[in-house]
């Protein structure tokens, strides 16, 4: 039987917000911006275990009420400067099994539903190499010049828009992010192995929050949801 752990790298800042306080702990209807992504994986009952990756100097994880995850929530206090060193080093420090699967959430997607988790599961359990949700890119896309003209308009057609989680097994993961550091998301890293993950169609509303006012969007969204 396969078993399921989440991984949410959450060292980071977030510098476009503008804001002093780190992006995850921002406050969202009613709790850190983190809480939401937290509770949707601690939530699901497919998932065995949640750690989340923190800079190893954060002073503001352990202020807040954690207690309703009970152990299922593990803080990991080894975040790296980039992304891709947090996800390596919170799946070394975690010591799971090769072959468990590992989904990596963006802790800036607090409207991450049950629904995004089953459909991710229930079409990569048996996959061979693992995949993300995403979404086909939907407007036209303009390509700028360096002086921010328009310099010609690039073809969307089988162009998707990555989301998280991605989700793959431990062990290939691990072996990916050590031979390729500089990547933005886990599935360029395989794909970097020459491996094909698979796309898992999602939905919009599972977006990243990035600029201030996805903050507006996403407190109507979360709190449709409550």
């Amino acid at each position: 039987m396969s078993e399921f752990h989440a991984l949410v790298p959450a060292a980071g800042f977030g510098t476009r917000m503008g804001n002093e306080l780190p992006k995850q702990y921002l406050p969202l209807a009613g709790q850190p911006m983190i809480f939401h992504a937290l509770n949707t994986l601690c939530s699901s009952p497919e998932i065995s275990t949640v750690f989340v990756v923190l800079a190893p100097d954060d002073t503001l994880f352990h202020t807040y009420d954690w207690s309703r995850f009970g152990d299922k929530l593990q803080p990991l206090y080894c975040g790296g400067k980039a992304r891709a060193e947090s996800v390596l080093n919170g799946l070394l420090a975690s010591e799971l099994e090769p072959d468990v699967w590992v989904l990596v959430h963006d802790a800036a997607r607090p409207c991450l539903t049950q629904a995004h988790l089953a459909k991710l599961i229930a079409e990569l359990r048996d996959d061979a190499v693992g995949g993300i949700l995403a979404v086909p890119v939907a407007d036209t896309l303009k390509r700028a010049d360096a002086d921010g003209r328009i310099l010609r308009t690039e073809n969307r057609e089988q162009l998707w828009q990555a989301q998280t989680p991605q989700m793959f097994r431990a062990g290939l993961l691990a072996q990916a992010l050590q031979q390729c550091h500089s990547v933005t998301d886990e599935a360029s890293a395989i794909e970097a192995l020459g491996l094909r993950p698979r796309l898992v169609l999602s939905e919009p509303a599972n977006f990243k929050v990035t600029y201030p006012q996805d903050m507006l969007l996403a407190e109507l969204l979360l709190k449709e949801k409550m």
